[in-house]
């Protein structure tokens, strides 16, 4: 005998009548300006905005860190995005976003390759480094067209099953050493080894600014031409 659904029945009206669970995610206060912020709130999605140490948002137990193209660049080269990777390796599941590459091409762009021949670097460092993510530091990288495919992808996430995460994350602290090092590694083309070879001839950085040119040339050749420029240079 064909069951006939019964409106009446407390049951089966709770059934035909429950609200499906609203998508709820975390995000650093800082993307509140973020066109995604937006796109995401169109798409009836709650969000919660608190001061995360460690990735911009945080997707049913995934940490993302989001870099626009431009922003990937200019971490790259300053080295601060090494930072955030190390970061990420305390949670299990990470990913970065690379937002923008239908407006900007990671190889051919104008401004990227003259900001990368202004610090002696060629477009095969970014390939470099994206096996550097890939491969030592394990951490996917999705390139999205723009602000809208981001947070398609970031909608498509959270209706996978949810996973709890510590909110506890802790930033990288660097020590004497490494904080000298970071110092040097932000002139053009001054890379970990150089920088320690310059710290070891020199032994402190007020010694290295104060260097001459032809001292410098010693350790890192024609380098130093470009580093006493910026040293000597008017802001």
């Amino acid at each position: 005998m064909k069951t006939i659904f019964n409106i009446f029945s407390k049951k089966d009206f709770h059934k035909a009548t429950k609200v499906p669970e609203k998508l709820k995610m975390i995000i650093d206060y800082r993307e509140k300006n973020s066109l995604v912020i937006s796109e995401l709130t169109s798409m009836g999605i709650e969000i919660e905005f608190k001061n995360l140490k460690v990735g911009d948002y945080i997707v049913r137990g995934v940490v993302i860190e989001r870099k626009t193209v431009s922003d990937f660049i200019s971490s790259m080269i300053n080295r601060r995005l090494f930072n955030q990777l190390e970061e990420l390796q305390q949670y299990e599941d990470k990913l970065l976003v690379v937002e923008g590459i239908d407006e900007q091409d990671l190889y051919t762009d104008e401004e990227i390759l003259e900001g990368l021949e202004a610090r002696g670097l060629h477009p095969n460092a970014i390939r470099g480094f994206l096996l550097s993510i890939a491969l030592k530091f394990k951490v996917p990288i999705i390139f999205t067209k723009n602000y809208i495919d981001t947070a398609r992808f970031i909608s498509v996430l959270l209706k996978k099953k949810d996973k709890e995460i510590s909110l506890n994350a802790k930033k990288k602290s660097f020590n004497k050493k490494e904080q000298m090092q970071f110092i040097i590694e932000s002139f053009p083309g001054i890379g970990p080894k150089t920088s320690k070879k310059l710290l070891k001839e020199f032994k402190t950085i007020r010694n290295i600014m104060n260097a001459s040119e032809e001292d410098l040339k010693k350790v890192v050749g024609k380098k130093a031409s470009i580093i006493k420029k910026i040293i000597d240079g008017k802001y």
